[in-house]
């Protein structure tokens, strides 16, 4: 699936499905903000949540007092439901669409957070812009979720590529340490289980 083909999906989902409609809805993603929580850093550091969408996430983070978010979607709908479900606290966040293996920004990130977007990335070209990508922009931390080997196969219709903890390492490890790895059961809105793995990295100076 190009980069076009992919945003005409994406678009698409966000505009037919409420929150509710998707695996992927968590009320409230605790193991996410567990690990931003534990990084250490200040309410100043600078976050970005990789293919955030209309993730519950940063109502929390800006609930915590985060001061510099940026939540980066490949769909404009998704983008715009979070928007419009923060209100006034929108103007707080730095919004982008684009396609994260197209990402190109000056700026670095402090903490870089993803929940379930590297994992469509199936193509060893994909995975080698993404890791390009954050090996440029991560300064410090990163959190990355993907399904596991006891995860699913596909979601919303796509392929995934499943990992464990050597499988994930394995792609970082050239500029990142391995902090920790923990697997959770994410129960979807439709009381179905999906395995995932979390893990985090530190930038090597």
């Amino acid at each position: 699936m190009n980069s076009s083909d992919n945003k005409s999906h994406w678009e698409n989902v966000y505009e037919s499905k409420n929150p509710d409609q998707v695996s992927w809805t968590q009320k409230k993603p605790q193991t996410s903000l567990d690990f931003i929580r534990s990084s250490g850093l200040g309410k100043n550091a600078r976050i970005i949540d990789i293919g955030g969408g209309d993730s519950n996430l940063v109502d929390f983070l800006l609930e915590d007092g985060y001061e510099n978010i940026t939540v980066l979607d490949i769909s404009v709908k998704a983008l715009e439901k979070a928007q419009k479900r923060l209100g006034d606290k929108a103007g707080k966040v730095k919004w982008m669409v684009t396609d994260i293996t197209a990402f190109e920004t000056m700026e670095t990130y402090d903490i870089w957070h993803d929940r379930a977007a590297f994992h469509f990335l199936i193509t060893p070209e994909q995975v080698s812009k993404y890791i390009d990508i954050a090996e440029k922009n991560v300064n410090n931390l990163m959190i990355i979720g993907t399904f596991s080997k006891n995860g699913p196969t596909k979601c919303s219709g796509l392929d995934i590529q499943q990992y464990d903890e050597e499988s994930l390492y394995e792609k970082f490890e050239n500029s990142f340490t391995k902090i920790k790895c923990i697997t959770e059961d994410h129960t979807t809105p439709f009381e179905t289980i999906q395995n995932f793995i979390f893990c985090s990295f530190k930038k090597r100076s």
